[in-house]
């Protein structure tokens, strides 16, 4: 890791696949936009890639272009016109970040972090896993929020993330998101476990950010290829996830 991390690169992290971080991604973007921000999302899961397919989009570009040689980062952003930000897709079932040479990789870092001068919040959504790809797109932010559901591989996987990432230097600043929790007190437990194996095992107590509750219009949302705030703004989970954004823009 040689680029030096940028405080308004928030990278989303979970470690384990299936607990919301890209819907989390999607979502925190949106409501930059609304505030008059001006926010980019980074698709960095390009085998996996569903930030687009999320979002009904079809770009004419996308990360996959990049690497190959087609087009630059830069002609890569496409704009979600609904939601008022920018996005560079990836490209499901094209081949994965983690094959990708590091002089490659890091010429991606190096464009992404050029291109961030020009947005108030660039997003990333990580990959899934611990690998170095993610690591290394995870070690350009200065925030990482590794969001956790209950479940207990997702905890460990969580812990996982971020002993390794840890080794970063500098590491970002991690702080911790519970999603789909059943209750405010449920969130608050899922915390505690995974902060507590963090103290006592990393000597780091990385705080919460927020809880978002269980809401069904989530699933709707993601099924009609429509962010929430367009399908269902004052559902729970939007407005939970809006008392995140406050936080993330307040600093």
């Amino acid at each position: 890791m040689t680029e030096p991390r940028k405080n308004n690169i928030i990278a989303i992290a979970s470690g384990k696949g299936g607990v919301g971080k890209t819907w989390l991604a999607v979502t925190l973007a949106h409501l930059f936009a609304r505030s008059g921000r001006h926010a980019l999302l980074f698709d960095g899961d390009i085998g996996l890639a569903n930030v687009d397919v999320q979002l009904g989009l079809t770009p004419q570009r996308d990360l996959s272009g990049v690497i190959s040689g087609r087009h630059t980062l830069k002609e890569a952003i496409t704009q979600y016109s609904d939601g008022g930000f920018d996005i560079i897709a990836g490209r499901s079932g094209s081949a994965s970040l983690a094959l990708l040479p590091p002089e490659k990789l890091h010429a991606v870092g190096g464009s992404l972090l050029e291109l961030q001068k020009n947005y108030d919040f660039v997003i990333i959504d990580l990959g899934a896993g611990i690998e170095h790809h993610v690591q290394y797109l995870a070690a350009l932010a200065g925030r990482c929020i590794v969001v956790v559901t209950d479940e207990p591989t997702s905890l460990t996987d969580a812990y996982a993330f971020i002993k390794i990432a840890l080794t970063n230097k500098p590491a970002p600043e991690f702080s911790i998101v519970v999603n789909q929790a059943s209750t405010q007190k449920e969130g608050e437990g899922t915390y505690h476990a995974l902060n507590k194996a963090c103290v006592n095992f990393l000597n780091l107590s990385p705080p919460l950010l927020g809880i978002i509750r269980r809401d069904n219009k989530v699933k709707d949302s993601i099924r009609s290829q429509k962010s929430l705030l367009i399908k269902a703004p004052h559902s729970t989970a939007a407005t939970d996830v809006a008392v995140l954004s406050i936080k993330l823009m307040q600093g």
